[in-house]
């Protein structure tokens, strides 16, 4: 066949164009494409949530990639393994209850799983603002290009609407924090020091809704709850970005 450059251009702006308008509205969004983000939408997506995760990144999978120091390999304990097994990546057992997986093979399954199960993934897209009306609850975001945000320069953002948010920003717990400057009754403790056990056993309880319509996952829950942190072990990742979604959608039900 004879390739035309134009066509090329138009078949990538039409299709992406008519995916981004179409979730300009949707049921939940995930904001961060880290392990516990992505594990949230895709068990949010095969619940047959519409979902739609944003990264401000290039790449999905925020700390995932570099494993323990750049070593591409992280831990999973025994009390997570069967999320691995549910996203079929593969682990060995190193000693009685740690289990070791290839971070890329585990960042690319969750992310093909997510894509397989109906979540749509926008990168490249910063979130600015929060939208609070008169409900007092988070209806939806303000958006723009990363880019934009990076260079600083001014232009206007555009909203979506949605009727749950999933922070899932690490340890920034960048939406928590917007929402909390704007003067809601939201107090974030900020990360506490590295503790793995006590970490990994407390991030499921913290992985709650902080404000109407704002949850929190992952290491984002820890940082407001005032948690330790963990390091390179991501059972606790997966299991808060599980929990999350049963709690939203649970909340989604009529």
């Amino acid at each position: 066949m004879e390739l035309d450059e134009v066509t090329i251009s138009r078949a990538i702006l039409a299709t992406q164009m008519e995916t981004m308008t179409e979730y300009l509205d949707l049921d939940v969004a995930v904001i961060g494409g880290g392990p516990s983000g992505i594990t949230c939408a895709a068990l949010l997506a095969e619940k047959g949530v519409k979902v739609g995760l944003i990264e401000k990144k290039l790449s999905i999978g925020g700390g995932m990639w570099g494993g323990g120091m750049m070593f591409p390999r992280i831990v999973v304990q025994d009390g997570a393994k069967r999320l691995l097994d549910h996203f079929e990546i593969a682990s060995t057992e190193y000693e009685p209850g740690y289990h070791v997986a290839k971070s890329v093979e585990a960042v690319s399954k969750l992310t093909a799983a997510a894509c397989t199960a109906g979540a749509e993934f926008f990168n490249l897209i910063a979130v600015e603002d929060v939208v609070v009306k008169g409900d007092g609850r988070v209806s939806g975001l303000v958006i723009n290009w990363s880019p934009v945000e990076m260079t600083g320069l001014h232009v206007d953002p555009l909203t979506i609407r949605c009727q749950a948010v999933v922070d899932a920003t690490g340890h920034d717990a960048t939406i928590a924090h917007m929402v909390a400057h704007k003067g809601a009754d939201l107090t974030i403790k900020g990360e506490s020091y590295m503790w793995a056990e006590r970490a990994e056993n407390r991030i499921v309880e913290h992985t709650r809704e902080v404000f109407p319509g704002l949850w929190v996952c992952g290491m984002a829950a820890n940082a407001v709850a005032g948690e330790c942190r963990m390091g390179p072990i991501f059972g606790g990742m997966l299991l808060s970005g599980e929990r999350a979604a049963d709690l939203v959608a649970e909340a989604l039900r009529p």
